[in-house]
């Protein structure tokens, strides 16, 4: 049971904040259409100057303590390829993605005082995007100035990730790893900034998770989560509508069984040694098409959160 103190920290924390035909991006983008034809389903290692690069291990091979889902890493496997046609399967994180990023601004230039005018508020700082996928997340945010690196445990999406920041000399910079953050926290990696967005209802154990981001996080850093709520209507706008009326996502994409409410999260991340500072909601307009930020966390909601510099 929840506890009234904690539900009222939780709402005063949310407040609105300023094969067959080639898909059309593959026409839009031919060298990256040439590269997926090339290098996507091949075993060689991408071509390099110097000796070639060891091909990470895959995802069955990631062994240690892992929070890892198997059945959640064969989904997202089998549609890898579309991460960055914005009219598939991840349609609804393209849309998203603006309003995301919006938030994250907001908060990481308010956390480590940086202009948020600036068009590189982030130079300087380290970021790992945990469950990148195809780096849709990892691109803007390498634009910003940040030094990121990307990690995910399904090796074709790592492989997609690379080969489209690839077409950008500020992206290609991204440094994407086919691992855990169980294992970048055996390799002691600290970072300034943490973010796993629609990440954590797709894992196993979200509490062995979040501690990972946590150790992953810098004392005074900041470690952001977003995701969705296990309420009614999340079961009927984020499954029933989104994957059965719609068809925006392959049908059991999502478990509702694995979502979490805000109050579980931030019960999680305090126990991880993580306090949540604010939260916000992802609400979509159907008329506009568009996401905007709001202080509705009944669905899709976002938590900004900082490291406790004693654990």
């Amino acid at each position: 049971m929840v506890s009234k103190h904690l539900l009222t920290r939780i709402y005063s924390m949310t407040r609105p904040v300023l094969h067959s035909p080639q898909p059309r991006y593959l026409r839009s983008h031919p060298k990256f259409a040439h590269e997926l034809q090339t290098r996507l389903f091949s075993d060689a290692p991408p071509p390099s100057p110097t000796a070639p690069a060891s091909i990470p291990p895959p995802a069955s091979n990631l062994q240690s303590k892992s929070s890892l889902n198997e059945t959640e890493l064969k989904k997202f496997a089998a549609i890898s390829e579309t991460w960055w046609d914005a009219e598939g399967p991840f349609k609804p994180l393209h849309l998203m993605n603006p309003t995301r990023l919006a938030f994250i601004r907001s908060t990481l230039c308010r956390h480590f005082g940086k202009d948020p005018n600036s068009t590189r508020p982030f130079e300087g700082l380290k970021f790992v995007d945990v469950g990148c996928g195809g780096g849709i997340l990892s691109e803007p945010l390498a634009r910003m100035g940040a030094t990121v690196t990307g990690v995910d445990a399904v090796e074709k999406n790592i492989k997609i990730a690379q080969l489209h920041a690839d077409l950008d000399p500020i992206t290609s910079s991204i440094d994407y790893r086919c691992t855990t953050a169980e294992r970048m926290v055996e390799e002691q990696m600290k970072f300034d900034a943490v973010l796993a967005l629609e990440v954590i209802e797709h894992v196993a154990e979200p509490a062995e998770f979040c501690k990972s981001l946590s150790a992953l996080t810098s004392c005074g850093g900041a470690t952001l989560i977003s995701t969705i709520n296990r309420s009614m209507r999340a079961y009927a706008t984020a499954i029933v509508i989104a994957e059965y009326v719609l068809r925006w996502l392959p049908r059991g994409t999502h478990d509702w069984s694995s979502f979490l409410t805000p109050e579980e999260l931030v019960l999680i991340l305090e126990r991880a040694s993580i306090s949540v500072q604010e939260m916000a909601g992802f609400v979509y307009n159907p008329l506009t098409g568009r996401w905007s930020i709001s202080d509705d966390i009944s669905v899709n909601f976002i938590a900004y959160a900082t490291k406790n510099t004693e654990e």
